[in-house]
């Protein structure tokens, strides 16, 4: 192979190599250098569920259905605002009951809305996942933005009221698991 070949083919190899672009300029000596670099960032999808409260339903009138509403803050920095958002409960199977010792357990409800203010929203099933949600949330904090971008609906209807034994506390949790979408 002659020389110039050589060389042509070594470098086309060289220059092909990199992959990368070198977009940084080094300085020359003087009196003076100056020298630039480039500057890229990105951050993952992240999301933040806020502004929840424990729900106290004691002394519930058993002749109509026991309901909490609650305004909550979800945050999401994709694209959208996207995110997915799935609820379980603390019983067998991850069922939403309340419980207190050996009693027959309390089936409640649970609802989603994806605006604040609401008393009513998207019945949610245990570990399914509600999709194609989306936040008005500006920030993680969700100040100095809207507070509350949400409503969480929880309901214990009268006939499971009805079946509690009175001057018992039942209790359960309730994990609210929020994913960008």
């Amino acid at each position: 192979m002659p020389a110039t070949v050589k060389r042509c083919v070594i470098a086309a190899l060289l220059m092909g190599s990199s992959g990368v672009a070198q977009a940084s300029t080094q300085g020359t000596m003087g009196a003076s250098s100056q020298g630039s670099v480039t500057i890229n960032a990105s951050v993952p999808p992240r999301v933040r569920i806020s502004n929840l409260t424990d729900i106290d339903l004691t002394g519930s009138d058993p002749s109509v259905d026991a309901v909490n509403a609650q305004n909550v803050c979800v945050w999401s920095n994709t694209a959208t605002r996207g995110y997915r958002l799935t609820a379980t409960g603390s019983g067998a199977g991850s069922a939403f009951t309340l419980a207190s010792g050996a009693l027959p357990v309390v089936p409640y409800s649970v609802e989603w809305a994806s605006t604040s203010g609401q008393t009513s929203g998207s019945a949610l099933a245990t570990t399914i996942a509600l999709t194609g949600l989306t936040s008005s949330a500006t920030n993680a904090n969700c100040a100095p933005g809207p507070a509350d971008t949400a409503s969480l609906i929880v309901r214990i209807g009268a006939p499971d009221l009805q079946a509690m034994t009175a001057s018992t506390n039942y209790s359960g949790t309730l994990t609210l698991l929020v994913a960008p979408e």
